[in-house]
């Protein structure tokens, strides 16, 4: 791509139709603000400036979007899409070209904005046009006799032959910014809504002689722009569409592709397998030869090669070594981390612990801001107290230990290696390795005891 090149975004629009205090561009799409979508396209594509005409909500946007690359200018009184690139104007480079994009259309791929800004470096206005089954609400495309565009009419200022076009803007363009200054200077706000139509500049290109190219985009999706929450579902539907379809191009096993979530980033090794129903937010890490069982919830978690997670557990700041098995209705909380060959079982709950290789908690314990070494067998409904209502403190349970059910390891305490602990003890203190130990009261019967009856009601 020739450069240089400028990026203006408009983004400076409430979104009324939202019905929402969050600022329109700030609405999730994919775990993230619509506008971060758009953003991270474009740097990809490594304009020279990226402009983002911000407005209602800006306070907000710039804090939840601050980046350094990008050159933030206030459209303090909404004026139309003409008054918006006005006041980008003063921050662009001069020379080359500038392409114009909009935060409420987050899906433009970097191939579409390339072609554009291609088109333009020409000397000439790229439009993204498109032909969608419904052309309600678009500006229309008018041609001449020989196909060439002379105008962008909206709907608003539309008679019913022009309404009847199916070819409509998009609202993305790309111009030579030195042209672009002298058309923005024109612009005329007399029309029904009383703004400055950055469409109005093709009429006026036209007759200044400048070539108009038109351009389409490989999927409708790119398009797609969002007013209502009716509107972002689909959206946030076509996303996952699209990226369980790169998934399984990438040779991953999706068992129903209508029934997968990503909400940030999924990275998938070879021979891996989602169930339905899973949910993946942040930076999730699949290593080769995983498989997820349904409606699994996994974030910000690294799943080594070979690791088994059972249906409806939920993995959060966690890293699995390989050859794990988790699950069903397991949770690994932030800080977790296990190494090769360990089991977590149903209903077990880890937090910001390290368990070792071949140890096992299989069933209804909690283990938290603890240290497990290898080979260590943990039984059912075993908890380590690691809260004492003030400060958290570490339990250490050292190699080939094997703990009974019903413990409570009350921290801080050290479990020695080699210990065992017979089911039902309370420890307080530490343990000395390669012993028994126990802590629990007398077995008593007490003869001729009967159970109460209930008392017969009158």
């Amino acid at each position: 791509m020739i450069t240089p090149f400028n990026i203006v975004i408009l983004a400076a629009g409430r979104g009324a139709r939202m019905k929402s205090d969050l600022p329109k561009v700030l609405q999730p799409l994919g775990g993230r603000p619509m506008l971060a979508h758009l953003l991270e396209a474009v740097r990809k594509i490594e304009p020279l400036q990226i402009c983002v005409v911000y407005g209602y909500g800006g306070d907000q946007v710039r804090q939840v979007l601050a980046a350094e690359d990008v050159t933030w200018v206030l459209q303090a009184e909404q004026r139309g899409t003409g008054h918006a690139v006005m006041q980008a104007l003063p921050h662009l480079a001069s020379s080359g070209v500038t392409l114009i994009l909009y935060g409420d259309v987050p899906l433009v791929t970097q191939d579409t904005m390339r072609n554009l800004t291609a088109l333009a470096v020409q000397d000439c206005v790229a439009l993204l046009t498109a032909n969608p089954d419904d052309p309600t609400g678009y500006g229309r495309i008018v041609r001449n006799d020989a196909g060439a565009v002379t105008r962008i009419v909206e709907e608003n200022d539309a008679d019913t032959a022009t309404r009847a076009i199916n070819e409509i803007n998009t609202g993305l363009m790309a111009l030579p910014t030195q042209r672009l200054a002298d058309w923005l200077g024109r612009l005329r706000n007399d029309n029904s809504q009383g703004e400055y139509y950055l469409t109005d500049i093709i009429a006026m290109a036209v007759a200044d002689g400048v070539a108009i190219q038109t351009s389409q985009p490989a999927h409708t999706s790119e398009t797609a722009g969002v007013n209502d929450k009716i509107q972002l579902a689909g959206l946030e539907r076509q996303l996952q569409h699209d990226i369980a379809r790169n998934l399984m191009a990438q040779g991953v096993t999706v068992l129903d592709p209508s029934r997968l979530d990503v909400r940030g980033s999924l990275q998938c090794g070879r021979d891996v397998s989602i169930d339905v129903g899973c949910v993946f937010e942040g930076d999730v890490v699949l290593g080769d030869n995983v498989q997820v069982g349904a409606y699994c919830v996994l974030t910000d978690a690294n799943i080594g090669a070979g690791s088994r997670i059972a249906p409806f557990s939920h993995l959060a700041g966690a890293t699995v070594g390989q050859n794990n098995r988790i699950g069903p209705y397991a949770r690994l909380r932030p800080g977790t981390e296990l190494a090769a060959e360990v089991h977590i079982g149903n209903f077990v709950e880890i937090k910001n612990s390290h368990v070792d290789t071949g140890s096992k908690i299989n069933h209804l314990s909690y283990v938290g801001d603890s240290t497990v070494g290898k080979q260590v067998n943990i039984g059912a409904g075993t908890i380590t107290c690691n809260y004492d209502g003030v400060n958290k403190h570490r339990t250490v349970i050292e190699d080939d230990v094997f703990i009974g059910s019903d413990t409570q390891l009350i921290a801080p305490v050290t479990v020695g290696k080699g210990a065992t602990i017979g089911a039902g003890s309370t420890i307080t203190r530490n343990v000395s390795g390669g012993m028994l130990t126990l802590s629990r009261s007398a077995q008593t019967t007490v003869s001729g005891w009967q159970r109460p009856n209930n008392k017969i009601k009158e």
